[in-house]
């Protein structure tokens, strides 16, 4: 028998991996819902035979948790070590180890970053898929004792699916996207931290798979950050916030695992969130983080419970004791294994001395928020978990948390360059396609659902320049305390140009998070990742992953930008496709004085200037998308030439009067001209030919400024490429000798254009 009720006066049941052969350990995988290969499983059968007993099903059901994907990083820490972290920054106070990273803000105060995914969930249930990414982000932020101050949403969805060459059973991406801002708006309007950056791209690879990328930025005082971890031994374990119930069971072991036409079965694994309580929630835990009550604190996100005691308790180097039956439930008929895996949401653990205890639970009774004491820290280096006076659990701590770690084949494909553009007739109907096109036109039917302006601390919105008119920014910036010092923010990636070469796909998109950091005038100070790929035990999969995160390691590096918080999300990947290598970046700058940021509109006082070199790279381009033009020459850059023009244009943005900065990215000097054209002047400018004017070429930027030739002359006495193509005037975008001429509300009517 593989399964063998206990002598208990409840469910639990012996699982017998002792006896158990090959296919019978994978039998047991499978139908036990555990993810885990026949290896994986060996080694536990050798664990425990070592210890001489057959695990419980609550055993089995925390290992397969612990050692998923999601949760222990197994198929990425080997090369994310290799090549990304290290980064030293002095301002850096934390980096990776937690929830979130805690970066220097000024003497008083850090700003906390954290970046997740929610791919999965948000495939089969768009509403509460991304409703409760965004609920475990605020939780991630707040676990470090930051106040939440902004939110950013990096989305990816399929084209039409009628486009596709081949019947798909795919949900329709207007209706995945539709959900998804939706679930966004009202778990981030209700909870009151305003949504500030993000982006949405499109491509048929998304198409039976979307990406639902979050990320959030916290404001904590120095002397009050808190660390994810156990506080000392004979300290409780405090459970706080909603109920604990069926759903998201198995949340992490779905979402380690390619998605199928079975998923759809698998919507209990989608987690239930309610902002209602999430809102007094954080202003509970932030009352005791300021009254110095609480030695830890950690959310309860992916693996429940099991994850978070376990996790709290080895940071520390300690063991624990957990009394499973005074965890409150929402339902009856709970088996102890599933209240130990749910992943119920708004949950938060605290540890807390006992003297202290009263008074937590009293804070937590005055928010309205059920708080238990659910365990306690323990010497050993063991866990314990104990259900109605049984002892229904006994593991070491290291061999659950520790989990495994891959260092797996990969293959790199080959990357033969070609260039096939050239320059079309009607330049004009062009530059309105791009205009229209769906990763460039207009998001303010999403932008205007979210409340970006809640708190009272956006400096800079998503949405700039002139009321009812206004045109896309770079980054947002916010001001999250009492001083004119703020922070920028954006998000970025270009999955075409990822698809064609992993490596110079990704140091563009890294290139153009710099960028749009340095046009609002800030100092770009950190920056959070989130790698979705697909199935990493396919060497060409996982050769897209490691290309990504070596060119991010060498740009990173290079620059001297540290990564401080990050998520690898593998499995992206459905029998009709993986996604398009999609390493998604959150960039944060420090701008010093808020009173003194740059928009992206031209204001009709100055002289167009386009800083950078221009060449003909247009693998990945919009132009190569909409002419159906071949091209495979991604953009290149480099982390010197990169951090020169950045010293370089910081310092000018001090010494000459600018109006405007913008970057160029999807469509080139055209595009970005136009878009600064839409909330203001006009221009005329003079370009010589198409690659000058649709090159996606990386490190430049279109600049309003007042004396033209004077900030030209300052860059090129740096060594800088820049020169005056012209100046912001009129009601009109004039590009000679090429005759282009379209008047603002005719660009701006193609920029707001919906399909359908």
């Amino acid at each position: 028998m593989l399964y063998i009720k206990a002598d208990v006066p409840f469910e639990l049941y012996e699982i017998n991996v002792l006896d158990a052969g090959d296919d019978e350990l994978l039998k047991i995988s499978r139908e036990l819902g555990l993810a885990l290969n026949l290896e994986e499983m060996k080694r536990i059968k050798s664990y425990f035979s070592r210890i001489g007993r057959n695990p419980y099903d609550i055993e089995l059901q925390s290992i397969a948790q612990a050692w998923s994907e999601h949760c222990c990083y197994k198929s990425s820490k080997c090369y994310l070590r290799q090549y990304l972290f290290g980064v030293e920054a002095d301002y850096v106070i934390s980096a990776i180890e937690e929830d979130a990273g805690v970066v220097s803000f000024d003497d008083d105060y850090a700003y906390v970053v954290a970046m997740e995914s929610h791919n999965h969930p948000s495939a089969i249930e768009p509403y509460g898929g991304a409703a409760t990414g965004v609920g475990g982000i605020l939780r991630d932020v707040l676990c470090m004792g930051a106040q939440p101050v902004a939110l950013a949403d990096p989305l990816f969805f399929g084209t039409s699916v009628e486009s596709a060459e081949q019947e798909i059973p795919a949900k329709h991406p207007r209706y995945l996207l539709s959900g998804v801002v939706s679930g966004i708006r009202d778990y981030g309007n209700r909870v009151g931290i305003p949504t500030v950056a993000g982006m949405v791209f499109f491509d048929e690879s998304y198409i039976t798979n979307c990406l639902v990328n979050v990320g959030c930025i916290g404001i904590v005082r120095k002397d009050k950050i808190v660390h994810s971890r156990a506080g000392n031994v004979g300290d409780l374990f405090v459970l706080a916030g909603g109920l604990t119930g069926r759903d998201g069971i198995h949340g992490v072991t779905f979402a380690s695992a390619e998605l199928d036409e079975s998923s759809e079965e698998k919507r209990s694994a989608v987690q239930l969130g309610n902002p209602i309580i999430k809102e007094p929630l954080i202003h509970a835990c932030l009352e005791i983080v300021e009254k110095g009550l609480l030695t830890g604190m950690k959310d309860l996100g992916g693996g429940g419970l099991s994850c978070v005691i376990g996790e709290m308790a080895h940071a520390s180097n300690f063991g624990a004791e957990v009394w499973l039956d005074k965890v409150p439930l929402k339902e009856e008929g709970m088996a102890p294994w599933e209240i130990w895996i749910s992943e119920s949401q708004e949950r938060m653990m605290l540890t807390v001395s006992p003297e202290h205890v009263d008074e937590v639970l009293y804070i937590f009774q005055k928010w309205d928020i059920p708080a238990v004491v659910v365990g306690r820290v323990t010497e050993d280096k063991k866990l314990r978990v104990y259900y109605k006076g049984y002892k229904i659990y006994d593991l070491d701590i290291d061999f659950v948390v520790k989990a495994v770690e891959y260092c797996r084949d990969y293959k790199v494909k080959e990357v033969i360059e070609v260039d096939e553009t050239m320059g079309v007739h009607d330049f004009k109907s062009l530059i309105l396609k791009m205009l229209s096109h769906p990763n460039v036109s207009s998001k303010e039917w999403i932008i205007r659902q979210y409340d970006h302006q809640v708190r009272a601390s956006t400096v800079l919105t998503p949405l700039q320049g002139k009321a009812n008119e206004e045109t896309h920014g770079d980054s947002a910036v916010i001001r999250p305390t009492k001083s004119w010092r703020g922070l920028a923010i954006t998000t970025d990636v270009n999955p075409w140009m990822c698809k064609i070469n992993p490596f110079w796909g990704t140091a563009s998109s890294f290139d153009e998070m710099v960028r749009n950091l340095v046009s609002v005038n800030s100092t770009p100070h950190s920056f959070a990742d989130c790698l979705n790929f697909g199935n990493p035990e396919k060497p060409e999969r996982m050769g897209e992953f490691v290309e990504c995160v070596k060119a991010l390691g060498w740009m990173a590096k290079g620059f001297g930008l540290p990564c401080v918080s990050g998520n690898v999300s593998f499995y992206n990947e459905t029998p009709y496709s993986a996604v398009a290598p999609t390493p998604t970046l959150m960039g944060i700058g420090i701008v010093e004085d808020v009173r003194n940021v740059i928009t992206s509109h031209f204001k009709g006082k100055g002289d167009v200037v386009l800083v950078g070199e221009t060449k003909k790279e247009f693998g990945g381009s919009l132009y190569s998308k909409i002419t159906g033009q071949k091209s495979t020459v991604v953009p290149k850059t480099s982390p010197e030439k990169l951090k020169n023009y950045v010293e370089a244009m910081l310092s000018a943005f001090k010494q000459f009067r600018v109006y405007a900065c913008h970057d160029l990215s999807e469509g080139g000097l055209a595009v970005a001209v136009a878009e600064m054209c839409l909330s203001g002047s006009g221009c005329k400018i003079n370009v010589s030919d198409y690659v000058e004017l649709f090159s996606e070429s990386n490190t430049r930027w279109v600049v309003e400024v007042d004396g033209g030739e004077e900030f030209v002359k300052y860059l090129r006495d740096k060594g800088l490429k820049a020169k005056v193509i012209g100046e912001s005037t009129g009601d009109s975008m004039v590009i000679s000798p090429l005759r282009i001429e379209l008047h603002v509300e005719e660009m701006r009517k193609a920029w707001k254009y919906e399909e359908g």
